[in-house]
């Protein structure tokens, strides 16, 4: 076969930021490959474009490179934190020191002294902990610093734990102070604001829909308001409390509702979003008041107070609400949508007025800072820019024209020092602080030029056909709803693999097969589509972990709600049971259907799962052999489904969702029957998860597993009528189960169609949202938000001639009942005797078995399988040794390690008890 190299030169590795260099095969490059040409206040390019052959994370004439289609270069001084992403921070009121909420690095919260721009302190439940306290639970808001800076209250999932401030601005001295539980419905508490002599703490009891008032010194609960749904932030202003209610009213007769942690809230049943955000009002001084209500718009996240002037950043409505306090409504709402192409999916997030009358507010998701001027709160506020910052600014304070940013994800997964040598893995994840003067008004003017090209804000990214009938259909169009040839596309979600992982074995990507797991002999499928159709080596997943990954894929975003709930996880974590993490612009499916397209889900977004008590995996393994073989229906039929009912309406509830009890094989049946009965829809949505590894079988056995279902679904499609008008994308939900030699975020992708590129390695920049991007281009999806409009779909993947030579799915080369305790009742599975010698042995080696029965007891725990199955649920460091392990025979240890740990022994992060998210 003729292969069709489009490759980068290697280069010797950069400079990458925190000091690290070396070691990765990346490109410099100087000059973008595209050309930016100014127009205005927008660009000639698109983001994909403008990466060219370009890594994450590399570091270019731009900024640093990301997997989000974004570059990151901020204004001003940066301290990178190497404990994890921030979720909340505050400043001490003699404005010397702050104290940042931090998730995913073992740690619960770190003290920084602003004077010296070092980390002064770290506090949490690790080993490396310079204050330990009883776990790294923190909530979405705070720390709260007494009037006089003498106490700090920190957040966390039943209720708050109280430091002393020590003279030097560390803490010590942790005392929890409990909110106790009401039903199942634990405190999650948030923002903590005090009385005016700080004798009374008012909390935000976010878990519970209320707000109480604690005695600050004994920590007794004195009185309690209901409010509206999901408190979060909060201020006092004129002796009054002001609470942000981010899930808005509570609902009445009528509403339309879905749940959020046990609460019905007002919601749309199509896009599954909350449709309401109201700022709740308290009178402490008056208890015969009752709790007064102010509509703001959706997702009230942040307030901010000057005076008697109230400002509220709407998270999802991409707007900020001006109150008068004196008059308790707004007067003034102002739009914070700084690219004509998109009017949603900014975030602001975070809001600061300076000295000079410039009013700042974050926005998360586009790595900026909008600036007003501002003179009061009834006098529109006038537009200058953007400034740019690190990756998802959450916080922001200034004083007088010194400004101060927290960036949640900092630097990305780049934490130094390296946690293993070999390669990096997406939960090497960072934050930052940036500290600037406020420039003048010109020179924003200019940064926001600056701000258009790191986020690839280009003038008519979004192009809609004209009406005209004679446009002749091509593979991806150029404008949304003109003809595509094709009319199936198919999205196959795998689970948590790198890139290196399972094609770091072929030579001629740009791959480590050292940390390759599951090479050709586990995924011959895999590797015998790659070469007929194409191999992509520069592709990245987004986000860190499922709760993350799954909402990229179906939402081309990742919602500020579930980037700041990662420090507890325990409102909700995949999101697909909690309206709270929806945006309002909806789901990929919910455009297909306002495209009128068909839609047909198979297991994706799925939250509930019943199915027979003896629908073992052993079970269920024979079913889909007897399926296969006689065309029977399944004995073990499955119930999976959705809380939202736009999804429950075009789902087959007998596919089932993430369960590694599941075979693969069994789930290819069900679509099978589906396919067999029905055919195809515009948009077929898959959930292949044996790929996360957990279940009963040796873990290469359940990727092969997986391996066999795609093949055989590509080759089904391949071999029917309906392939020479199909496109299918394969990708993984996130990239967090596995080291990859170039960045953590790396991760596989295919796309197998008449109409793809064959035989071609491409290590052209595509992430993610590129795929949403192309898939919404080939159906006529409106983009959802202002990252999937700035991305440039894949139109270099694919060709103007087809090839309708289809697909013939191999065996699979491993053992599918590799490792299983018992045995199916219809036996073992058998692969050819030729590849006999490529199966891994499940026998442990005498030294190992002792830490081999300890992994096995700490899986036992780890609600992998069954109807309590969470994915995610095991610490993702602890799951990638384990896997590791089992995949190497128990002789290796993890790359760049020196020996085989036990569960409590893996270095890192403080791993958390089996009841813990």
């Amino acid at each position: 076969m003729q292969v069709t190299r489009r490759r980068r030169p290697l280069g010797k590795g950069l400079d990458l930021p925190g000091g690290r260099s070396g070691r990765r095969r990346l490109a410099k490059v100087g000059v973008a490959s595209i050309a930016l040409v100014l127009t205005g206040t927008t660009f000639g390019s698109a983001s994909t474009q403008q990466f060219g052959t370009q890594q994450v994370p590399q570091i270019t004439d731009k900024g640093q490179v990301l997997p989000s289609d974004q570059y990151i270069n901020p204004i001003g001084d940066r301290l990178v934190i190497n404990q994890g992403k921030i979720m909340a921070s505050s400043v001490s009121p003699d404005g010397t020191h702050l104290a940042a909420l931090v998730a995913d690095g073992g740690v619960a919260m770190v003290i920084v002294d602003l004077r010296t721009w070092q980390v002064r302190q770290v506090i949490g439940k690790s080993t490396t902990a310079d204050l330990k306290i009883s776990g790294n639970d923190v909530g979405q808001a705070g720390p709260s610093y007494s009037p006089d800076g003498k106490t700090l209250w920190l957040g966390r999932a039943d209720g708050y734990t109280r430091f002393t401030v020590n003279s030097d601005g560390t803490v010590a001295n942790p005392v929890d102070v409990a909110i106790p539980a009401q039903g199942t419905e634990r405190a999650l508490s948030a923002q903590a604001v005090f009385s005016a002599d700080g004798s009374t703490v008012y909390a935000a009891v976010n878990g519970q829909n209320r707000v109480v008032a604690i005695d600050a010194a004994t920590g007794a609960i004195e009185r309690s308001w209901n409010v509206g749904n999901a408190p979060r932030d909060m201020v006092v202003v004129g002796g009054k409390i002001y609470v942000g209610d981010e899930g808005g009213r509570t609902a009445v007769a009528g509403d339309s509702t879905l749940n959020s942690y046990g609460t019905q809230v007002p919601a749309s049943q199509f896009t599954g979003s909350t449709t309401s955000g109201t700022v709740s009002v308290i009178d402490p001084a008056n208890p015969a008041a009752a709790v007064a209500n102010i509509n703001v718009g959706l997702h009230p996240t942040a307030l901010y107070a000057k005076g008697s002037t109230l400002f509220v950043a709407n998270t999802n409505s991409d707007t900020v609400s001006i109150i008068d306090t004196a008059a308790n409504r707004v007067v003034q709402t102002i739009s914070t949508q700084p690219w004509p192409e998109a009017a949603i999916g900014y975030e602001p997030d975070a809001i600061t007025l300076t000295g000079d009358g410039h009013l700042l507010v974050t926005l998360g998701r586009a790595n900026a800072v909008a600036v007003y001027r501002y003179t009061s709160a009834r006098q529109p506020v006038s537009y200058v820019g953007l400034l740019p910052t690190d990756y998802f600014p959450a916080e922001i304070t200034s004083t007088g024209n010194q400004v101060l940013v927290a960036n949640t994800r900092g630097i990305d997964a780049l934490r130094t020092p390296a946690p293993y040598a070999a390669g990096h893995n997406t939960h090497d994840t960072t934050s930052s602080l940036q500290k600037f003067t406020l420039p003048d008004d010109h020179v924003i003017r200019e940064y926001t030029k600056k701000v258009f090209q790191y986020d690839g804000w280009t003038k008519n990214s979004v192009k809609y056909a004209t009406g005209r009938g004679d446009r002749r259909p091509t593979p991806v169009p150029q404008r949304i709803g003109d003809p595509s040839t094709i009319k199936h596309v198919f999205l196959i979600v795998k689970e948590n693999r790198t890139y290196d992982q399972v094609f770091g074995d072929d030579p001629r990507g740009n791959g480590d097969p050292a940390l390759t797991q599951f090479g050709a002999a586990v995924t011959p499928n895999q590797h015998a589509m790659e070469q007929q159709f194409g191999l992509y080596d520069n592709t990245y997943d987004v986000g860190t972990n499922s709760a993350e990954g799954h909402n990229w894929l179906m939402q081309a975003d990742d919602p500020e709600y579930t980037e700041s709930s990662a420090g507890e996880y325990q409102r909700s974590y995949d999101t697909e049971d909690d309206a709270l993490g929806h945006q309002a612009s909806g789901f990929l499916w919910t455009g297909a259907e306002a495209a009128g397209k068909s839609v047909r889900d198979f297991g994706e977004f799925q939250q509930f799962l019943t199915k027979p008590s003896d629908a073992s995996w052993q079970n269920l393994y024979c079913d889909a052999k007897n399926m296969a073989a006689t065309g029977a229906t399944t004995a073990y039929p499955l119930l999976s489904s959705s809380p939202i009912p736009s999804l429950n309406d075009v789902s087959v509830p007998g596919y089932p969702k993430f369960d590694t009890s599941v075979p693969d094989i069994y789930r290819e049946q069900i679509w099978q029957k589906d396919f067999q009965q029905h055919g195809p829809a515009g948009l077929n949505m898959f959930w292949l998860s044996s790929d996360h590894t957990g279940g009963p079988p040796n873990p290469a056995a359940q990727v092969a597993d997986n391996d066999l279902a795609v093949g055989q679904i590509v080759d089904t499609i391949s071999h029917s009528k309906y392939w020479k008008d199909s496109a299918i994308f394969v990708v993984e939900d996130d990239s967090q189960a596995g080291l990859d030699h170039v960045d953590g975020h790396r991760a596989p992708i295919q796309i197998i169609s008449p109409w793809a590129q064959r035989g071609v390695v491409d290590d052209h920049y595509y992430s993610q949202i590129t795929m949403v991007r192309t898939i919404e281009q080939i159906l006529g999806i409106h983009p959802m938000n202002q990252l999937d409009a700035a991305a440039t779909p894949m139109t270099g993947a694919f060709t103007s001639k087809p090839d309708y030579a289809p697909f013939n799915a191999v065996p699979n080369q491993t053992s599918l009942t590799l490792g299983l305790s018992t045995q199916p009742s219809c036996g073992s599975d058998t692969v050819a005797s030729k590849f006999a010698a490529l199966q891994p042995s499940t026998a442990v080696p005498a030294a190992e078995k002792q830490v081999a029965a300890q992994w096995q007891a700490w899986l036992a725990q780890q609600h992998t399988t069954g109807s309590n199955a969470t994915p995610d649920y095991a610490n993702p460091e602890q799951m990638n040794h384990l896997t590791w392990y089992q995949t190497s025979d128990w002789k290796k240890p993890y790359p760049g390690e020196s020996r085989i740990y036990a569960p409590d022994q893996v270095p890192g992060a403080f791993i958390p008890s089996a009841d813990s998210n």
